[in-house]
Formats: structure tokens, sequence, C-alpha cells
């Protein structure tokens, strides 16, 4: 134990030398930036004045290195003291008046002083942001760090909105290493970017000069911009880092306003570049996902994994959630969509390799997997892919682990014996049956799962014998299945047998069909089946059977209703076997039942002569159809005559019809009437109607219908109004009264239908009394779904 003691010891204290060796060599490198960017020396020549400065004061090397990052800001920085003194070494990083008014700096309007104090106070705002990134540079760890400090520091007094720092590759194109302000999306679209022409940043590398994008216009004719929306950034500047003559890293300062830089902004961004050369030199160029350091040690042990396997890294939105993966390791058979593979895939992201991975089941589980750590299991799907040269369509499943804070995602390749099982599985599952085998001689038996889930049997009870398999079914069946087993065992015959059985959740309906496996003798050895479960099957059948009984009912209790409605209605509505005469008038009558239904409807007329010679016509439609109609149809048929007989007017009977339909206990609803009184001394019609089609006049060969007076249908107000209306009849005139079955058809308006009444029976003015049949005929073209009742009366040329 104290041996261990010693050793642990011991690496705690190497661990602590080395974490000081390091924060030591990183204070040293930022006090030697900004000496560079200060007095634009070499490295070599910083660290030479930093070791004099620090013998000459008596100090240690790390002493002089914090003195020289803490004496950036000049005391009176801040306090508009045109006076106040700056360190020479920082005063050479900011540009006078004169080399402003030389760049092209609009010159001051004031006087001279007032332009010395605004050179002083500008050199201090300069040195002030260049002591504070100075500052900064001692706590900045990582690219991605710098590029937020940068981006920070910068976007009060350059307007810097976003920041990107990249470093040249090998082959010549550019890695982005830091980025601040663009947004995750973009950095994934541009991290990489090829060795092409028209690249600024690539450009300004080459060159080792700054390149100013101020024309957004002008700029885009000549450079691929890097841009996340189209004219984003307005203006750019992308200024290289140049150390020892060579230029690997640039960086990118990217605003959202137009406009060009000023020559003290330019300045003032070659001062913040020269002050991040020598911490960038310390990351040597690396990107910050490279700096993690797990993925150095756990590629080498994916190049050496077979199959398709990735470790991702989630990240996140500010609010947390998963946005996108980083492919951190992949193996050499990994390939996305375009055909990089393996090494090629580390540092990019999922969305870029595969798009539509987010739209699939997957991506909610590998969610689901990181927020519980529950593995995922996809479903399998198949997919084209080619093989030895040729196309095959082959079946994979995804599976991914949480490890750490990651996630491990596996593409399993399903082979032949794979994919056959679940084949076999899926239309097990699908057509609710199983398999099952029976050894007849070793009195063994194979079941699958299915068939223990169709027989609601515990599968650690294992299957019956064959023999045995009728005990399970319901006693009535069992004899049935039994002898189906006994013939295919002795005989061989094959069976195909329905039974059922009691479960836990009810009785269950199943099908069993077998066949055997004879030896070289002939005698059975083994037998193949299958179960399947008709419970659905059998459950909608009896549902169609009781379904089919029911209508039967329904059908016959309606067509003896209809039987008995058309007989009541044949007894109160009597039809005359030929034209009348009524009051001098010559009287036909027909009445249509309807073709389709099993109701009777409530159509009904009356034609009679009045005590006093006049003739009373009588046209009335109840709603509705069956029993009640024709009920209610007698009640106002006979109540109408039998008030027009004792005296009261028309108007008054259909104001007491309808009070009568309202009291009516049945309570059956509506009908329409119309009330016609002719006056054979005078030829004069008196009519009312309740809610009812007008009559039609045809006079001359001309038809038109009589203007109808105010009258509400029956039964739908309790005070309605009722007026009556005179008419002078002539000789030859024809007046024809319907009901609305005549002149309605399904989907048309009844002005249409009025309308084509009048042309028929212009068309059929010369039909002589007598012959309504051909104006029916043309009406009543195709199926009448109502009854219709027509009374035609006719005034005769000479006296009858």
């Amino acid at each position: 134990m104290a041996a261990l003691a010693k050793v642990v010891a011991l690496q705690r204290a190497e661990m602590d030398r080395l974490q000081n060796l390091a924060a030591t060599s990183a204070v040293v490198e930022r006090a030697k930036g900004v000496l560079m960017a200060l007095t634009g020396c070499s490295p070599e020549s910083a660290h030479e004045e930093l070791l004099q400065r620090a013998q000459a004061a008596d100090r240690t090397l790390m002493e002089e290195c914090w003195i020289t990052l803490g004496a950036l800001v000049p005391p009176s920085a801040h306090l508009s003291d045109e006076t106040a003194p700056l360190p020479s070494a920082a005063a050479s990083a900011v540009p006078d008046s004169a080399d402003s008014a030389a760049a092209g700096a609009e010159p001051s309007t004031g006087p001279l002083p007032g332009r010395a104090r605004t050179s002083a106070a500008e050199r201090a705002d300069d040195a002030a942001v260049l002591a504070g990134l100075g500052r900064d540079l001692v706590r900045v760890k990582t690219p991605q760090d710098l590029a937020r400090n940068l981006q920070e520091r910068l976007a009060a007094p350059v307007g810097a909105d976003a920041v990107m720092i990249y470093r040249r590759l090998t082959g010549g194109g550019l890695e982005l290493i830091g980025h601040a302000g663009i947004g995750d999306t973009m950095a994934g679209q541009w991290r990489h970017v090829p060795p092409l022409s028209g690249i600024a940043a690539l450009d300004a590398l080459t060159a080792r000069e700054a390149c100013w994008l101020e024309d957004v216009a002008e700029d885009s004719k000549r450079y691929s911009l890097v841009d996340d929306a189209p004219d984003r950034w307005r203006s750019r500047a992308w200024l290289p880092l140049v150390t020892g003559g060579a230029a690997d890293v640039v960086i990118g300062v990217l605003r959202d306003r137009e406009g060009p830089f000023a020559p003290r902004t330019r300045e003032l961004l070659r001062g913040v570049v020269r002050l991040c050369a020598g911490r960038l030199r310390a990351f040597d160029g690396r990107p910050e996902h490279a700096a993690e350091g797990p993925e150095d040690a756990v590629q080498p042990l994916f190049d050496a994994l077979p199959g398709m396997t990735v470790l991702l890294t989630p990240l996140r939105s500010a609010s947390g959630d998963v946005e996108d993966y980083r492919i951190t390791a992949a193996t050499s058979r990994t390939v996305d969509v375009i055909g990089r593979g393996g090494r090629e895939l580390v540092g990019l992201r999922v969305l870029e390799c595969w798009p539509t991975v987010a739209e699939e089941p997957l991506w909610q589980g590998w969610q689901s997997t990181l927020a519980t750590g529950e593995p995922y299991v996809g479903e399998p799907f198949a997919q084209q892919e080619l093989v030895a040269g040729r196309q095959e369509l082959s079946t994979y499943s995804v599976r991914a682990a949480r490890l750490g804070n990651g996630l491990m995602v596996t593409w399993l390749r399903h082979d032949s014996s794979d994919r056959q099982e679940l084949r076999l599985a899926d239309l097990q599952r699908l057509g609710r049956l199983g398999w099952a085998t029976w050894n007849l001689v070793t009195q063994e038996a194979a079941w699958s799962s299915q068939v223990f889930a169709l027989l609601d049997r515990d599968p650690a009870r294992g299957p019956v014998r064959l023999g045995e398999l009728p005990d399970l079914a319901l006693p009535e069946d069992g004899p049935v299945l039994a002898r189906a087993v006994r013939e295919l065992t002795t005989e061989g015959k094959p069976f195909d047998v329905s039974f059922r059985i009691g479960t836990a959740s009810g009785m269950r309906h199943l099908r069993a069909v077998a066949e055997a496996v004879p030896d070289a003798a002939g005698t059975p050895v083994q037998v193949h089946g299958f179960v399947q479960d008709l419970t659905a099957q059998r459950s909608a059948e009896l549902a169609l059977v009781e379904s089919e009984r029911a209508i039967l009912a329904q059908h016959g209790v309606l067509r003896a209703e209809r039987t008995l409605a058309g007989r009541l209605q044949h007894a109160l509505l009597p039809l005359p076997r030929r034209p009348v005469q009524l009051a001098g008038l010559l009287v036909d009558v027909a009445y249509l039942p309807a073709q389709s239904g099993l109701h009777v409807g409530g159509d009904w007329f009356s034609a009679i002569e009045l005590p006093n010679e006049d003739a009373l016509f009588v046209v009335g439609d109840v709603a509705g159809h069956g029993l009640d109609a024709v009920a209610t149809m007698a009640q106002l048929r006979f109540t109408a005559k039998g008030m027009i007989i004792t005296g009261s007017s028309l108007t008054g009977a259909l104001t007491r019809l309808n009070t009568l339909l309202l009291h009516s206990r049945d309570q059956h609803g509506t009908a329409t009437m119309v009330l016609a009184r002719y006056d054979p001394r005078e030829r004069r019609l008196k009519w009312a109607q309740a809610g009812h089609p007008p009559p039609l006049l045809l006079r001359g060969g001309e038809p038109r219908f009589l203007e109808r007076p105010h009258g509400m249908l029956l039964g739908a107000a309790r005070s309605p109004v009722y007026e009556e209306a005179e008419y002078l009849l002539e000789p030859g005139d024809r007046l024809l009264f319907y009901t609305d079955g005549l002149v309605e058809r399904p989907g048309e308006g009844i002005e249409l239908g009025l309308d084509r009444l009048a042309r028929a029976a212009a068309a059929h003015r010369a039909d002589g009394f007598g012959s309504l049949g051909p104006l029916l005929g043309s009406m009543l073209a195709g199926e009448r779904r109502d009854d219709v009742c027509v009374v035609d009366v006719r005034v005769p040329t000479e006296p009858a």
C-alpha cells in the first residue's frame, strides 16, 4: 500500500509540473505575441526582448511576461486627456492622424487642437482594445474561444458581427478551426473549403496580404462569398497571419453593414492579427474538436472494427435540444451518400453525410437513447446496394447505445438466413399464424412462439403432443379435431379443421392445417402444420349474418306496413274509374304511388258537388310516409269536406285545419293543401292555399300559373294568416291541381319543375278529356320517389 501511495504521489507531482509548464509556455507565447503586434518584430526577437527586460529589471521571465501583458493600457487611456502619454510599443500599433489622412480618411473640420485630441483619444481606444485582447489571450484555450473573444472585442470598434478562423490544409484547402456569430449551420456548410479559385480567404493566404471585401455586388463577381443567406454579410475582411514569411492561418471579420473599412479600422485589425499570432502558434492551428483528445485514441480502434459503426457527439442548441451530431470516429466500411468513408467522415456532421436521417424514426430513437440510456433497435429496412458488381437488395437494421455523452451507432446487415427469419416472423405476425412440427417416432414437438400465443399456452410448459391437441379445444369441437388427427397419423390423410378454445380474453376461433411425412414404407413419421387465428374473420361473419337477419326482419315489417297502409289508403281514397261531371265541369283524377321505397305517402284529393250545386276541389300532401301519414291524410280530407259543407269559408277551414294539426296527439308534422270552390252560375273560382304549388291554367293553349294568395303550410305556426283569391273561368279553360311529386326532382329547384309542367301542358293542350296519361308520361320520366296526385278540371265550350 505504501508503494502504491508513493507511485500515486509521484504521478500527481508530475502532472502538476506538466500543467505548470503548459501554463508558463502559454503566458510566454502570449507576451511574445503582444510584442510582435506592437513592434512588428519576429518571434525570436520578441523572446530576446523579454529576456533582456527581465535581466535588466532583475525579474523572472514569467514576471516580465505578466508585466508586459498588464502594462498595455495606459493609465489615462479613457480620461480624454490629449496629453496622456502612450507606451512607445502600443503607440506603434495605432495609426496617427497623418497616416489616416494619407490613407484617405475624411479630414476633420475642427481646429488643429481638436484634431490632436481626437487622434490621441483614438490611439487610446485602440490601445485599450489591444490591451483587453492581450489579457483575454491568457485565458483562451482553443481557436473557438479565440474566435468568440475576437467577436466580442471587435463588435464595438470595428462593427464585427462574426469571426471565422481558417487553417490551410496540406492539400491546399481550408479547415474552419474557430468561429463566432455565424451559427452551427453555416459553420457546418463551410467547415471544409476545397482549394478552388475565387475564394477570398485562400487568396489572402496566397498573397500574404489582407483582402478587403466592401462591395457585395462587385465582390460576388470575383469571389465565391462565404455566406449562409444571400447578401447577409455586406462587408468582410480576410487577414492572413504571417509568421516567418509563411501564412497558414487566416482570420475573417464579417459585418452586416455596408461600407468600406476605415484606415484606422484596417490598422487596428492588422494589430489584432499580429497580437493573436503567438497564441495561434501555441494552438498549432488545430480545430477545437481535434484538441479534445479522445478521437485520436478511438479512431485507430474503429479502423480495426468490421462493419459500419460511428461514434457520434451530440451538438445542442442554446435551449439544449439536439440539432445535429458530429462524427467523432467511423469504421472504414462506413460510407455517406456521396461516397466519403472512414476517417474522411471524422469531424463532419450527420446531416451533412445523411441529410434525410432527421426525417426517419431512428432520429427520435437516438434522442431517446441519449435521454434514457436505453439502447435503440430500429425496424429492419431494405436498401439497394452494389454487391460484386451488381445491384442487390439488402436488409439492414440500426442499433444505437449511449457511450458517455455520445452515441455508438451500428448498421447491421442481415445475411440470407437472417432475412428468411425476419420474413417468416413478419408472415406469422401479419397472418396471425404459427408453425408446428411433431415427430411421431420420438414424440418430440416444436412450436413457433406464435403458436404458443395463439393457443394461450405458456412457453415454459412446452408444446403438447399431437394426440393431446384436441384436449385444448372446447368439448363440442374436440371430437372433430381428434378424428382428423387420428386419420392423419394412421392413414396419412391431411386435415384442415376449425375449432375453438377458451382463453382469458374470451373465445378464440382457430384453424389447424397439417400434413404427414411418411417413411419409405408409407408410415407417417413426422407432421408439419400451422395454426391460424380466425377470430376476427369469424366475428365479422357472425356480425354480417346478424345484420342480414335484422335487415330481412325489418324488410318484412316494412313490407307488411306498406301493404296495410296501401289498403287503408285505397279504402279512404277511392279513385273514380272514369272522368266525372261536377257543376258543369269535366273532372278527371289521377293518383300514382311512388315506385321506390316501402312507404306509402300522404297525398290525397277530393272533388265533390256541394248542396248548393257549387263544386269543391281539394288537393293536399302530408309530410312523411307510412301509417301515420295515411291517418293524418284521412283526418284532414274528411274534416276539410265537412267544414266546407257546413258553411265554413275556405280561409276559415284552413285556419281550423291548422289548429287541428297542431293539437293532434301524434304531433305528426306539417301538410300542404289547396282548397277551390267553383260557382257555375258566374263561372267564378275562389281558392286558398296553405304552402301548396299554384294551379296551372291553360287558356287558348297558353299556360300560366295562378297568382297564389298568402298562406303558410299547415302545422308550421300557431296563428297563420290565409287569404282567398278569385278568378273567372271561360269556356275552353283547363285547370290543373297537383301535388309536388309531379314537379319535384332530386337536386333540382321547384321553379324548374314548374317551368317543365307549363311546357308539357302546352305541348299536350290538344289532348282530349280523360287523357292525362301522355301529360304524366312526359313529366314523370324515370323512377318516382314520391306520390303524385293530379286533378284535371275543364270548362266545356258548350253547356254540359
